[in-house]
């Protein structure tokens, strides 16, 4: 059966804090806009257990920051479908089209907020023990292991924040990671305190062990050359993200890490088409850039609009 064809003023691709603002702002301009979530609404930061560098919020949880921006964004007209992945895009050309499994969407502009996803610990057994053991979001996941060994790889601030989350829960907790911490002083000093916590810094993992779900681990001290087994329950990886950008390979220039080129106005390479947040090449990478981006893009792109109502689409 031949898909239906529906025309929005603008689709946005992504439902974190950069396609949310997105939506706030083209909402309250009267435009008609859907926004497309194959994921979780909220993206990556839903799943935070408290946010304290967003301004106005002394703490915030991940999913309350998102919940209010998501009802705002709805509360001026946008609609938020999070159920029809996105199977192809046609961006060039005008309108632009987004197609769905169930609905093929014409599109004045299109935004892409499809942030990033966590990268897949890189050995043979993560597949076996996906979900027995192996987790990728500890807000998600943590409350699993009460009273159990927790082991989180990464040093970054995601990882070590993680740790610091998953503390509760845990008997005893692992942070392992192959070179130096990344993360701030603030998180490493609370992690360090911890009475639950042992770190392995310059330590590899190399293998998982266990019967039907996850036992131990085999990890390798890089420094000593010593390879040791440590008894878990549960590992939760944070080891940097993926850009989702796999849609737009063909249409749009990307990065060599996969991330899409747009300046700071969020313009990229063909007219009506912007990236925001994460998605988009840029140095900083926070909430705050994230909103500022679906911001500008919002705007940008009402302006792009009324151009293509003139007859005078320039880029």
């Amino acid at each position: 059966m031949e898909k239906k064809r529906i025309h929005k003023d603008i689709v946005i691709i992504g439902a974190g804090m950069a396609g949310l603002t997105a939506a706030l702002y083209a909402g309250r301009m009267n435009l008609d806009v859907l926004v497309l979530e194959n994921g979780i609404v909220g993206g990556q930061i839903a799943n935070a257990a408290g946010i304290e560098n967003y301004p106005g919020f002394a703490k915030v949880s991940g999913k309350e920051l998102m919940g209010t921006l998501q009802q705002q964004a709805e509360s001026f007209g946008a609609v938020i479908d999070e159920f029809d992945s996105i199977v192809k895009v046609t961006l060039k050309g005008q309108p632009k089209l987004v197609e769905t499994e169930e609905h093929i969407y014409e599109a004045d502009a299109v935004i892409i907020a499809s942030g990033m996803n966590r990268r897949k610990l890189p050995l043979p057994e993560e597949k076996r023990f996906a979900g027995k053991g192996v987790h990728y979001c500890e807000l998600c996941d943590g409350h699993m292991y009460q009273d159990k060994v927790i082991a989180v790889m990464g040093g970054g601030n995601a990882a070590v924040d993680a740790a610091n989350f998953l503390s509760k829960y845990a008997s005893k907790l692992y942070l392992i990671h192959r070179s130096d911490f990344r993360a701030d002083e603030v998180s490493q000093k609370r992690l360090k305190e911890n009475p639950k916590a042992e770190i392995f810094l310059q330590t590899e993992i190399k293998s998982l062990q266990g019967e039907g779900r996850l036992e131990s681990i085999e990890v390798l001290d890089k420094v000593s050359g010593k390879l040791r087994s440590l008894p878990v329950d549960g590992i939760f990886v944070n080891i940097g993200v993926v850009p989702n950008t796999e849609l737009y390979k063909e249409e749009l220039p990307l990065t060599p890490a996969g991330r899409v080129e747009a300046g700071e106005d969020c313009r990229t390479a063909i007219p009506g088409v912007f990236a925001a947040g994460d998605v988009r090449e840029k140095e900083i990478r926070q909430l705050t850039t994230a909103a500022a981006d679906g911001t500008a893009a919002a705007l940008l792109a009402e302006k792009y609009l009324v151009k293509i109502k003139e007859g005078n689409p320039v880029w």
